[in-house]
């Protein structure tokens, strides 16, 4: 039993690793598709059918380019950044519920890899140590461009982590658990999506996501108009993709573990009213919740084309003076409500 478990959990890691790289990759594609429809032009259209192999021309050029590393840096921690930045992208998703559990044999076999109980102080321990990549890159190039980039991103990362924390408690203390499957469990239908119950906190957590991961209008640590290139300004070849790829990835597991606490993660509306076997509803529900994500991404993708740049006074204005302020609001409205219906509505 305990090796069938085992090669149950490996199978599923190797399986989530592939996807999420797959998402990662062709993300980008999506990226420059978007961005040349809401440019009125075409996009990378050269290499495969509607440029369909432009990640794999891309890949394969991160991987031939030249490896430079500056003759003042410091080539350990220089080396560790981004092998920290895409181990940290890729581990975040371990405790994420994928889909229902699917019966083979009689067995019952949970999509999740971790269905830890402290699931939510995972996601966000890990998201923690990603920025220590960026840091010790920026730092270790001995660039000060980079190391500009590199002490903005620590402190957005700082700030913004308190005002998505502070909206994760109304939300725990809506469901009453840390635990990822638990709180998708809650969220059976339609009607019982947390977004219902919290759509302030909602607006708050994807604002913060943005900010995370460095995405316009957050990007400062990239900021290509004052620090060329931002923390990874020296960096060439595939270490420059791996922080290119931890980029999208963070993106991912942001996307999912949106859908997974406020949209029902794999839940859809009458799934135990079509009549169909635990496996299909299990299948389906798969692909609802990619569904999701995939509707997040292109979200972010939409506001990178839409929205400009923040000046750096407007992102910590932004993240203390406002955000911080309406999550603490909303823990309170939260408590008040909460109170009133235990009190008067059991």
């Amino acid at each position: 039993m305990e090796v069938a478990f085992i090669v149950e959990k490996l199978i599923l890691v190797v399986i989530v690793f592939t996807v999420t790289l797959v998402i990662a990759m062709y993300s980008t594609l999506a990226e420059r598709k978007i961005a040349g429809f809401m440019q009125d032009r075409h996009g990378p259209d050269r290499a495969g059918i509607f440029g369909i192999l432009q990640p794999l021309c891309d890949g394969g050029k991160f991987f031939f380019k030249e490896e430079i590393i500056p003759a003042g840096a410091h080539k350990s921690l220089f080396i560790l950044g981004p092998v920290i930045a895409i181990i940290t992208a890729c581990i975040s998703s371990a405790v994420i519920p994928w889909g229902q559990n699917l019966v083979i044999d009689g067995r019952s076999i949970p999509l999740q890899v971790a269905d830890v109980n402290i699931g939510v102080l995972y996601v966000f321990g890990v998201i923690a140590l990603g920025v220590y990549g960026i840091m010790l890159g920026g730092w270790a190039s001995n660039n000060k461009f980079s190391l500009m980039g590199a002490i903005r991103a620590a402190s957005q990362s700082i700030s913004y982590e308190i005002g998505m924390g502070l909206s994760l408690i109304a939300l725990l203390m809506v469901t009453g658990t840390l635990q990822l499957g638990e709180i998708v469990a809650q969220q059976s239908g339609f009607v019982n999506w947390n977004i219902w119950v919290q759509p302030l906190g909602f607006l708050i957590f994807i604002t913060c996501a943005f900010a995370e991961c460095n995405r316009v209008p957050f990007d400062l640590p990239e900021c290509e108009t004052e620090l060329v290139g931002g923390y990874h300004t020296e960096y060439s070849s595939m270490k420059l993709g791996l922080y290119m790829f931890s980029e999208y990835i963070n993106m991912f597991v942001s996307s999912a573990l949106m859908a997974t606490l406020y949209f029902g993660g794999y839940n859809f509306p009458f799934m135990y009213d079509l009549g169909l076997s635990e496996n299909w509803i299990t299948i389906i529900g798969v692909l609802v919740f990619f569904l999701k994500i995939f509707g997040f991404i292109f979200f972010f993708m939409w506001i990178r084309w839409t929205l400009p740049r923040f000046r750096y006074d407007q992102l910590m204005n932004l993240g203390w003076k406002i955000l911080i302020p309406l999550a603490i609001a909303n823990i309170v409205l939260t408590g008040v409500i909460t109170l009133i219906k235990d009190t008067y509505f059991q």
